[in-house]
């Protein structure tokens, strides 16, 4: 711990639907792991939000969970959503309430790490000499564009149409661009900005504002320009030549799922979700959210993989309690209880032994705490085959 002081933080815990309190209870596991090596206080809260908040109180992002987030130093989510609530003409969705938390905090960049462990490469579709070396950082713009657009239907002329308007503003572009290039200023260098400028006004903007800020304030950041449908063909044909992407709200949600299979499976994927730093606060706020969804044809059932909400949980310490030593220790952990062969279903090769979520949990925490991953050599009597 060298001569850091102890830390003492507050961490929001929204497990929300489907999944979601399974894999958010081994988050907490490895924090209160990471608290208890490193001698920190980190006092845990639950919260409503998304369909069990619309169950207990009308609201998919009820006043008193806003009021939580806004007084703690970061949030840590499981998952929305479930087909109990995947009625689109319902006037409130538990989706509502993921997008109104993001607003609510200012949060303009979602983070998305795509790292490949050597292990695993047998569980990506594409060909392992496609995925040697791939490393690659999603940034996505989070607070505009279409999902956050006028939206509108009407009959005219007995016709029915529909209406979204897509928007982006030059400060909302210059943010995340700027987020985006100081990150790839400390990893290799390279930036892509993805937009559609052959077709849409927006991204004409979000081109013309990009190679200013590149231009003028990171000329030592290589740029890359390409249009999201390549981008899409690429990620499959070069994925290793990216290192940071930056794109709009929606380019950013189709290509980050995309990008999850060449790690093998969205239950490995992190995310954070970042603001601008707040004046007189120690701490950064942030939502960090595994990039997978609620799994509702698996909840309950103990087979859903908990690495991508635990390494959520290390972009946690890293970005908004700025413990990089902690944060580093849980990435090396997982990777650490992966080499050992201890992995979930989701993972697991045919025939292979996989572990319950508890039991990865319990293991990444372990190796946490003691530095040592539970060994595959010895199956617990979880294993399954």
């Amino acid at each position: 711990m060298g001569d850091r002081l102890p830390m003492k933080a507050s961490i929001l815990v929204l497990p929300g639907d489907g999944i979601g309190p399974e894999v958010a209870a081994e988050g907490v596991r490895v924090l209160r792991a990471v608290a208890e090596r490193w001698g920190h206080e980190f006092e845990f809260e639950d919260a409503l939000l998304g369909g069990c908040a619309i169950d207990a109180t009308g609201s998919p992002f009820p006043d008193e969970t806003l009021e939580a987030a806004q007084a703690t130093d970061a949030v840590l989510l499981g998952a929305v959503g479930g087909p109990k609530w995947d009625d689109p003409e319902a006037m409130v969705r538990p989706e509502q309430g993921l997008l109104g938390i993001r607003k609510a905090l200012g949060l303009f960049a979602n983070l998305r790490p795509v790292v490949l462990h050597p292990r695993l490469i047998s569980a990506s579709p594409l060909r392992a000499d496609l995925l040697e070396g791939v490393d690659l950082l999603v940034v996505r713009e989070l607070t505009g564009g279409i999902y956050f657009g006028e939206k509108r239907r009407e009959t005219i002329e007995g016709v029915e149409q529909a209406t979204d308007v897509c928007t982006y503003s030059v400060v909302e572009i210059e943010r995340v661009v700027r987020a985006a290039a100081s990150l790839a200023r400390g990893r290799r260098g390279k930036l892509t900005s993805v937009d559609k400028a052959n077709v849409l006004e927006t991204s004409r903007l979000w081109r013309r504002v990009t190679d200013r800020i590149m231009r003028d304030e990171f000329p030592d950041v290589q740029l890359e320009t390409i249009l999201v449908d390549a981008c899409a063909m690429h990620l499959l044909r070069r994925p290793a030549d990216f290192d940071v992407i930056v794109t709009e709200n929606m380019f950013g949600d189709i290509l980050t799922d995309e990008a999850s299979m060449l790690a093998g499976s969205m239950g490995l994927l992190p995310s954070a979700s970042l603001g601008s730093p707040v004046k007189g606060r120690k701490t950064r706020p942030g939502l960090y959210e595994p990039i997978h969804g609620s799994a509702p044809d698996i909840e309950g059932q103990g087979v859903a993989n908990p690495l991508a909400t635990i390494l959520s949980a290390a972009l946690l310490l890293r970005h908004s309690l700025g413990l990089e030593v902690e944060a580093a220790a849980v990435e090396a952990a997982v990777s650490d209880v992966l080499d050992s062969g201890v992995r979930t279903r989701d993972v697991a090769g045919p025939g292979e032994p996989w572990e319950g979520t508890a039991t990865v949990g319990e293991a990444v925490a372990a190796a946490v705490t003691e530095g040592r991953p539970m060994s595959r050599a010895t199956p617990t009597p979880s294993a399954h085959a």
